[in-house]
């Protein structure tokens, strides 16, 4: 209360495996409601799907508005609960002026990180959430909230609903085109696939690749690697040189997670398929 005059809402109480992307718009449309009204908001999430809510939001909510999202490693019932601090922390973050524009942040452990490269990357640990290859924008300390990098850029879409369907799977050594052949007869409007290394898939996927791709499928490729891009390089039958020249899509360093809600977002906004490739660069 010293910090902020508060107005609480909660649209829902769900653990974050049930978060889906309707849940995401209710957000969306709740903080839209608010943007004329206060000066930043705070969502506290569970932490199993945060990132892709955090992602959704910065890719959906126009303007400057200061947005953070936050959560917990260790629940109320335990020794060194972090609940309580990451809320005052984010509501810092969220009440500085250095926040506007800055896209939706995540804060959690004293760091701040974009909600475009944060990742949860270990099951239990408190400092779970980085940002693999860029690390945090800022930091929160007693004195103060300091930033010391910027994004550089930032993507909107307008979108009315979410009601696309985006599968997402992992390439693996030997693997086939029988799970390719069962998403063809679903009611699937993408797909992103975690392909090998920098981007390459086991040769006896690319039926299955081809029978989507005539069924007018976008696929996203990103990389299972915890670190750097897929690209188009090698040339070998399933290679990322093939997969680029048959129409896949490769992204330009978002992880599988990630890549999903950007396509169903960019379809939601009824983005052209040829301008799709030019989203995943952004």
């Amino acid at each position: 209360n010293e910090l902020a005059h508060l107005i609480v809402e909660e649209p829902f109480q769900l653990p974050s495996p049930h978060i889906t992307q309707k849940e995401m718009l209710i957000l969306r449309n709740l903080i839209h409601s608010y943007k004329d009204k206060v000066s930043g908001v705070v969502i506290t999430h569970g932490t199993d799907t945060l990132e892709e809510t955090a992602y959704f939001l910065d890719l959906t909510v126009k303007g400057s508005l200061p947005i953070v999202v936050t959560g917990a490693m260790r629940s109320s019932n335990e020794i060194g609960s972090d609940g309580l601090y990451n809320l005052i922390s984010s509501i810092r973050v969220a009440i500085c002026d250095e926040a506007d524009g800055k896209g939706v942040l995540v804060v959690l452990n004293d760091e701040i990180h974009t909600a475009e490269n944060v990742t949860k990357t270990h099951t239990s640990n408190v400092s779970t959430f980085q940002s693999p290859q860029y690390g945090p924008i800022g930091i929160v300390t007693k004195r103060g909230v300091l930033f010391h990098h910027l994004p550089v850029q930032h993507a909107h879409f307008e979108i009315e609903q979410a009601d696309k369907q985006v599968m997402l799977i992992k390439a693996h050594a030997g693997m086939d085109s029988t799970l390719l052949g069962a998403i063809a007869q679903t009611t699937c409007d993408g797909l992103v696939i975690e392909a090998l290394g920098q981007g390459n898939l086991p040769p006896a996927m690319l039926p299955g690749i081809k029978d989507l791709l005539a069924r007018k499928i976008p696929i996203i490729i990103v990389s299972r690697c915890f670190n750097g891009i897929a690209q188009d390089v090698y040339g070998y039958p399933g290679g990322g040189k093939e997969l680029k020249e048959l129409g896949l899509i490769f992204s330009n360093g978002l992880n599988g997670q990630k890549a999903r809600i950007k396509l169903l977002i960019a379809l939601e906004s009824r983005m052209p398929f040829e301008k799709l490739e030019e989203m995943f660069q952004l």
